[in-house]
């Protein structure tokens, strides 16, 4: 075991302290800022999920080279000492600490980090539904800034409606005119996938809206997300029922 004995050593500590300095260097922090006038429980794949009551932010840092990953806000949850409970929209695993993805429907910040080009690609998906409006952009201050804050649960079509939600399409009538699962350009706008893409300009109103939603920025840039961003003004949820329009 004498082999082992400097692991304990203050330059081991040092080493270590160093060789964690380095990664956290190269990581990219997502800033996640909760402004909406209720606790949101934020959740990252990769990352796990945080409680934010109003005004409070989560750091979260992530590996260059991320791909597929998201950011999203769970409502109404309930979780016991040990992290175990459920959410009312984006759900994920039963627990506090996120291990996949969360269920619609849940706004989206989606990335991909130091991919093609040495390019991160960043976007606001609502192919999963809309629940909390958002802001989502980098900090460098030169590259573009994605928002998504109109009053979507208010206005939502009332096919769907969920609780504390809107629904995309997909999720409900699951065919491939909604979801595009039969391949590339299988599909196309739809008068659903307008609701949305009227409302919030710059994202994902359907899974092959790609050409007006993907965003890219040099790597090494870093990242905020806002929950219920300032200029936001919370509409209660309109009933099934009241004055909407049908589409």
């Amino acid at each position: 075991m004498g082999h082992f004995s400097n692991l304990t050593s203050p330059l081991f500590s040092l080493l270590i302290l160093a060789a964690s300095l380095a990664i956290t260097t190269n990581a990219a922090n997502f800033e996640i800022l909760n402004n909406c006038p209720y606790t949101v429980w934020a959740a990252a794949s990769p990352g796990g999920g945080r409680r934010l009551d109003r005004g409070q932010t989560w750091n979260l840092w992530v590996q260059p080279g991320t791909a597929m990953a998201r950011i999203w806000g769970r409502t109404g949850c309930n979780f016991d000492a040990s992290g175990h409970g459920r959410c009312q929209t984006g759900d994920c695993t039963g627990g506090l600490q996120c291990t996949g993805w969360g269920v619609p429907p849940n706004t989206l910040a989606e990335f991909a980090l130091n991919q093609y080009a040495n390019q991160d690609f960043y976007d606001i998906s609502l192919v999963d539904g809309f629940n909390i409006p958002m802001d989502f952009y980098p900090l460098n201050g030169a590259c573009h800034k994605i928002s998504c804050t109109a009053d979507i649960n208010g206005q939502c079509p009332n096919v769907l409606r969920a609780q504390g939600g809107c629904n995309n399409p997909c999720t409900v009538f699951k065919t491939n005119e909604y979801c595009c699962t039969n391949g590339p350009k299988s599909c196309g706008r739809t008068n659903y996938s307008r609701f949305f893409k009227d409302r919030c300009h710059d994202a994902y109103s359907y899974p092959q809206d790609d050409p007006t939603s993907t965003f890219t920025c040099p790597a090494g840039s870093n990242y905020r997300v806002v929950f219920c961003p300032l200029g936001y003004h919370h509409v209660p949820l309109q009933m099934p029922g009241s004055a909407t329009k049908e589409y």
